[in-house]
């Protein structure tokens, strides 16, 4: 199977990235505007689904938080849909938010074409932890302060000691972290972060609705952002960046 080769190729699992249509590559915006099933996420935009051509079928197979359907379910419906359409010859786009590879189930996905013998590609997406950085003026790397990356959900807080331990030294000498899917773990994140480094400020820069009109930012230190989050609630969806240096280089903030 040659997966490479867009003459076979009977889908296309495309990352849509934090919302913005003008975020999408040139590769993805093509694919979806020349799809005859698109089968989104639940964090696709509007403006981007509306990018498709008025014969495509837009079929919703996300899942929300709350959502009481198995997981696997979901996504057994999902490999039946393949099956369905790809036997019709229809151009598939998967459509998913951000970047297909990072928490986005993708894999799942690749083993059951692999398996079925159904050729695909995958299109890359700006990631949401990036669009923020990006749109917030917040490095993620720089030199001589912050040497890594590392992606993570609030599960972060449920990882064994030696994890969070690992973490927070990590975070201690000059990692970022890019924390997705962590409002509802957040305290309890906050807690164990200052329970190891301890001797060490930490910042979180609390992105919501990346590249949306009413994106918004709430930054500080860790105690500042508890403070924060018990006098307003930060509206859905939002990406977190955490580190020595997590916050705008062009803040009003003491530490630079």
């Amino acid at each position: 199977m040659n997966t490479k080769d867009p003459k076979i190729i009977n889908i296309s699992i495309v990352g849509s990235g934090p919302g913005d249509p003008e975020l999408l590559t040139v590769k993805a915006l093509k694919r979806i505007q020349n799809a005859d099933i698109i089968l989104h996420d639940n964090l696709i935009s509007e403006e981007i689904l509306n990018l498709a051509s008025a014969k495509a079928q837009k079929i919703y197979v996300g899942r929300k938080f709350g959502d009481i359907e198995d997981s696997m379910t979901r996504q057994d419906a999902i490999h039946d849909l393949f099956l369905e359409y790809a036997q019709q010859d229809k151009k598939i786009v998967r459509l998913k938010s951000g970047d297909s590879f990072i928490f986005g189930r993708v894999a799942e996905e690749i083993r059951f074409l692999t398996q079925q013998n159904i050729a695909f590609e995958v299109i890359p997406g700006i990631t949401a932890g990036m669009a923020a950085a990006n749109s917030q003026h917040i490095p993620l790397t720089e030199r001589n302060k912050t040497n890594s990356v590392l992606f993570c959900t609030g599960h972060t807080a449920t990882y064994d000691f030696e994890q969070l331990d690992a973490l927070a030294n990590m975070l201690k000498t000059g990692t970022t972290l890019i924390m997705y899917m962590g409002y509802k773990n957040l305290k309890e994140v906050i807690t164990v972060f200052k329970r190891i480094a301890t001797d060490e400020t930490l910042y979180i820069s609390a992105v919501s609705k990346v590249s949306q009109a009413d994106e918004t930012i709430f930054t500080g230190t860790l105690d500042e952002i508890e403070q924060k989050l018990e006098l307003e609630t930060i509206p859905m969806p939002v990406v977190f960046i955490v580190g020595k240096y997590a916050f705008p280089i062009d803040a009003n903030l003491t530490k630079i």
